[in-house]
This record gives C-alpha cells, structure tokens and sequence, in this order.
C-alpha cells in the first residue's frame, strides 16, 4: 500500500509539474512584483500535491474507523479500525510537515521572491500576518497537528469520530483563500469548492483506507466495502455538481478550449467521468465478489487502479490550483462585487427581501437536504404503519423553510453589506429556526426510523446518533449555564468586542456565524422544549427560569446597540461605497432594535410553549394516578391510608 501511494504521489506531482509547464501557468506575473525562481514555483506545486495526499489519507483513514468498519463491543476500535487509525496518524503528519512547508513557499511565490529570501524569522512573519493564502496553509498546520497527536492517543470510537470532524474542517481553511475567494462570484465559488474538497477527500482517502484494509485481511471488509459504495456515491454526485458550478462561475463556455485553465478543468473533468465508471464496476463486480462470495482480488485491483487515477487527478487539481483563470474571462467586477461575490444596485425593500433570491449553496443546500431527510424518515414510519404527529413535521419544515428564506432569500442578498438586515437574519437563524427544529423532534423520529442494528450485528446510524445525543459533548453543551452562556454571550462577545468587525470582510466568517447562530440556538432550546431525549432533562420549572434568564440579556444587548456611539463593522461598510446606506449609525440603531423586539417573540413563544408542556405533562400524571387508585395499586393513597390508622390507633 506505501508502495502504491509513493508511486502515485510521485506520479501527480510529476503531472502538476507537466501540466503546469505546458499550460504557462507558473508564468503568470502579478503587476509590480517580481517572477519568483522556478525552484520555488516548482517546489510549491510538488509540496502542494504531497499535502493534499496526506490530507485525503487522513480524512479517510479516520472515516474508515469510525464509520465503515465497527469497533469491539466496549467501544474500543477493532484491529481493522485501529490500523485505519495508525495509517490516518502517518498521513497527519504528512499533511502537517506538508503545510507547513507550503507556508514560506505561499508567501514567497505571492510576493514574487525566492523562498530562501523569506524564511527569516521576521519576513516570514511579517508576510504570514498579511497574506490570507500563507495564513490558511498555517491554520490547516494547526489542524493537522491536532489530529496527528489524536490518532497517537485516541482507542474509542467517539473521539475517532470527532478527529475526522476536526480533519474534515481543516480542508477548509486553504479552501477559502485561493482563487475561488476573490472575484465576482466568489461566494458561489468559495462554497462549491469546499463541497468539492470534501467529497473528494472522504472519496479519495476512503477508498485508500479500503484497499489498505483489504490488502492486510482483517475482518469486516464485506460491510466496509458496502458502506463505502454508497458513500464513494454521493460523493462522486457531489464532486460532480460543485465541479461544474465552480467551473462556471469561474470560466466561460468559450475559453474552455483556448486557455490553459480551461483544458485543465477539462482534463479533471474527464477523469472525473473515468472514476464514476471505475466506481461502477466496483459496485457490480468488487463489492459483490465481497459481499456474496468473500472474494478480495476483484475489488482490490479495481480499487488499485482507481487509487491511482485519483491521484492523477490530485496532481492535475494542483496544476489547476496553481492556474489563474484567463485575463478577460468575465467583466470586471465592481467595488460591491468584489467584497460580496455579486453586486447590490438598489435599495433593500420589502418586495426585494422577500422575492430578490440567491440560493446559498451551503445553508440553502442543507435546508433542503435536511427537509429531505425528515420526510423519508416520515415516509419509512407511515408505512410500516406507525403515526407520527403532523405538528412535529410542520414544525420541522417550517425550519428548514426559515434556514432557506434567511440565507438564499433578499435577507441573505443584503445582509453581509448592511447590518440591520444581518441583524434580522441572525434572529432568524439563531431564534426562530431552531425552536422550530427542536420541536420537530428529530432524533426521536430517526431512532423510529432507523432500524437497530442488533445485539451482535455491527452497530450502524441508529446507535451513531444515539452514542452522539449521549456523548460528553452532547452533555457538556446542554449544561444549562453552559447553553445559556453560548447563547445569550454570542451576543456580547461577537458585536461588542471587535471580532465581527475583524471578520465581516471574509466570507468564510459568514459562514462561521451563520453555523454559529443555528447551533448555539439548537443547542440552549433544545433541553428546554425539546422533544427529543437529551443528555440533561430539566424539570419544568428549571426550564421556564433558564427561558427566564436570558430574556433581559437580549433587551439590554438590542439598547446598547441602539445608545452606542460606535458603529459595529464601520470600515467594511463603509468600504463598500453603496450610496443608500450612508448613515451607518442609523442602521445599527435599526438592527439594535430589531434585535430587542425579535428577539422577545421568540422567547415569549417559547415561555407558551412551556407551560404548555408543563400542563400537559400534569394531565397525564393526574390520570396515571387516577389509574392507579382504581386499580387500588396507589402508593399514596396507601400511605395516606396507613397515615390515617396510625392516628386512629393513637387515639385508642
């Protein structure tokens, strides 16, 4: 297997190199500076492909452990989980050294000098701390050293799973630096390429992990070979589709032949096709073998052969990350279009928030997604005949619908340029959405849906989920000064300490935030109104003063905004010249109230919700006691009746 990975390596860095040759990429000169030396030029592209190898390694190794082989009874991974492990741990360390070493060579080729010219201790951190790209490769560094020093200590496996979320994120980072973050489009850009590296990575690194599996003849490859087929699926469609969309957005139809980017999106594109037929094949003819017959050899093979087209294809990625689009390609963007990824010519009106849309591909999709997933869950139960309540669904739905509408819909158009809107779309998704998700109840549906997998089967979605509600974090985050903090000190620590005005440039931020919104939601209304078992059930009375406490914290949050003489993000909005919001402070007052009054409804909701609840779950102990004393089974009355002997006998 390090033989086949070595020849692969060697071989895409070799085509990056070629291709890059060919196509002048590395010829590309920036106004103003100088060509950097071919040796660095070189070495960045070659680097490039060695981490990009270590850092689909270690995505699936991990995945592989977690997920498609399952681990002993005690929660300790297996020998096949644990190799997955050890082999994730040496490609961390790849990824890391990898990423590292991009750093001073990002920063050398940006500048336009020799790398030996910026490794000084005082360049380099000068160059880090300016530049965006040499920045990310140092916090991807980061990444990948926490998940090499995991896989040396972590045996269970939760924190195997937790380790391939942390690995999973720490594609990120350079994703949203490179070409597709700058640019007109760029939003569309940036959010299609991270769903392309992802699914490459858990594709790429899981069928390496696979066939590492099957070579060493550990046990469970028939139902590691199952679950990886459907996986390697969704995201064969997945690289598909972003594939497509970050090539448009980047690239015209009519240079797609006449520059050297548009052969190399054409050459990805056709390996691409060739590894959805080998993927083909390894379903009909390898995962069958397996599966029916116990045979290895077919799938080992196919997946020799695909491992090494993937790399190929990671090498001509590389080239094509290396590639600028070709000069011309679209009309030059405008000052708004630059800073948002698309332009804002008029102002936001009632019509325009509610009917001028653009569908965000990574909230919009999980919307969908989710809303997706909820109905065939729905679906699975009517028809094995069992009810689920229609509020619940409603409620779900209308969720999803509150995700969509505040990200794709006019709020989500103007909310990154003017903070009245931003402020309404974080009500939305950090207020609104999540009580609706909550009492959507849906772990409770998915434990229904499910089926279980067995006491002595291979534990499968339903007991992942389970393990996850009772899990340590799980636990930790429905402490109830811990959700109330997160909740209500989001508030506080985002606006009123600098960092929103730090972060509302980059799109990536928005991201961060509007993810950040939705959880700390989820996670404070989740252990008060939900449905669903949590890791800590409040008493009602518990519940209604945790609600309780945190209503005055958003009325003082919505009046400092609105009393405060500084403007949250001033330089950024006014950065972007838009001739109808030239009073910032009146805009920021607007969102402080928008913030006190929105943010009240929903906690009054809330609060009905609660007693709502409370009187109910007291109906239904009045007639369990009820019960009980007509079938003469009650304990209290019992003890009152002994009570009363007692006192008779005294009397005597």
């Amino acid at each position: 297997m390090l033989a086949l990975l070595l020849v692969g390596g060697l071989l895409a860095a070799v085509i990056a190199v070629v291709l890059l040759t060919l196509t002048g990429g590395t010829t590309t000169e920036l106004p103003g500076l100088p060509k950097p030396d071919p040796f660095t030029e070189y070495a960045l592209t070659i680097v490039r492909v060695i981490t990009e190898t270590g850092s689909v390694v270690t995505v699936g190794g991990l995945l592989f452990a977690a997920f498609l082989v399952p681990p002993q009874k005690s929660g300790t991974l297996d020998v096949g989980g644990y190799g997955a492990l050890r082999m994730a741990g040496w490609g961390a360390a790849v990824w890391f050294l990898g990423a590292l070493l991009s750093t001073p060579l990002t920063a050398a080729d940006a500048v336009g000098t020799s790398v030996f010219d910026v490794l000084r201790s005082d360049v380099l951190l000068n160059l880090v701390g300016t530049l965006e790209q040499a920045k990310a490769w140092l916090f991807t560094a980061g990444f990948a050293l926490v998940v090499l020093v995991g896989t040396r200590i972590a045996l269970s496996w939760g924190w195997t799973a937790a380790l391939f979320a942390i690995a999973v994120v720490g594609i990120a980072p350079v994703a949203v630096t490179g070409h597709s973050s700058s640019g007109g489009q760029h939003d569309v850009a940036t959010n299609s390429l991270l769903f392309h590296l992802v699914a490459a990575a858990v594709w790429v690194g899981g069928l390496i992990a696979l066939l590492a599996h099957g070579r060493r003849r550990a046990e469970h490859l028939g139902l590691a070979a199952s679950r990886f087929s459907r996986v390697a699926l969704v995201c064969w469609v997945v690289m598909a589709l972003s594939g497509v969309v970050n090539a448009l957005v980047r690239l015209p139809l009519g240079d797609l032949l006449t520059s050297g980017y548009g052969l190399l999106v054409l050459a990805k594109l056709v390996l691409l096709l060739a590894l959805g037929v080998f993927g083909y094949f390894q379903r009909e003819r390898g995962v069958r073998a397996v599966v029916e017959h116990g045979s290895r050899g077919a799938l080992v093979r196919l997946a020799g052969v695909e491992v090494l087209v993937m790399l190929v294809t990671i090498g001509v990625a590389a080239a094509l990350a290396r590639t600028p689009p070709p000069e011309g390609a679209s009309v030059q963007p405008g000052r708004t279009e630059l800073q948002l990824g698309y332009p804002l010519d008029e102002p936001p009106t009632a019509l325009r928030l509610v009917f001028d849309w653009r569908f965000d591909l990574v909230f919009g999709t999980a919307a969908l997604v989710m809303a997706a997933l909820y109905l065939r869950g729905f679906l699975r139960l009517r028809k094995r005949g069992i009810t689920w309540p229609a509020g619940r669904l409603v409620a779900w739905l209308a969720g999803c619908f509150v995700i969509l509408f505040a990200t794709s819909s006019g709020f989500g158009r103007y909310s990154p340029a003017m903070f009245s809107v931003h402020m309404e779309t974080h009500m939305m998704l950090s207020m609104l959405a999540p009580v609706l998700l909550v009492l959507g109840a849906p772990v409770t549906l998915a434990m229904r849906a499910l089926p279980p997998a067995g006491r002595d089967n291979p534990p499968g979605p339903r007991e992942w989920l389970l393990a996850a509600v009772h899990s340590p974090v799980s636990r930790l985050l429905t402490n109830p000064i811990v959700a109330l903090v997160l909740f209500v000190g989001s508030f506080y620590g985002l606006y009123l300490s600098g960092l929103f005005d730090s972060a509302v440039e980059e799109h990536w931020a928005h991201l961060v935030m509007n993810a950040h919104f939705l959880v700390v939601g989820y996670v404070f209304y989740w252990p008060v109104i939900g449905v669903d078992p949590a890791p800590r059930r409040l008493p009602h009375l518990g519940r209604l003063g945790l609600v309780f406490a945190s209503m005055p914290f958003h009325a003082f949050f919505g009046v400092i905004l609105m009393s405060t003489q500084t403007v949250v993000g001033q330089r950024f909005y006014q950065s972007l010249g838009l001739p109808w919001n030239t009073d910032l402070a009146a805009d920021q007052r607007l969102g402080g109230g928008i913030a006190w009054a929105s943010g009240e409804i929903p906690l009054l909701l809330v609060l009905i919700a609660l007693l709502v609840q409370w009187s109910r779950s007291d109906d239904r102990e009045a007639r369990r006691s009820d019960r009980r004393v007509d079938d003469g089974d009650s304990d209290e009355l019992d003890a009152y009746n002994a009570m009363l002997r007692q006192m008779a006998d005294k009397r005597q």
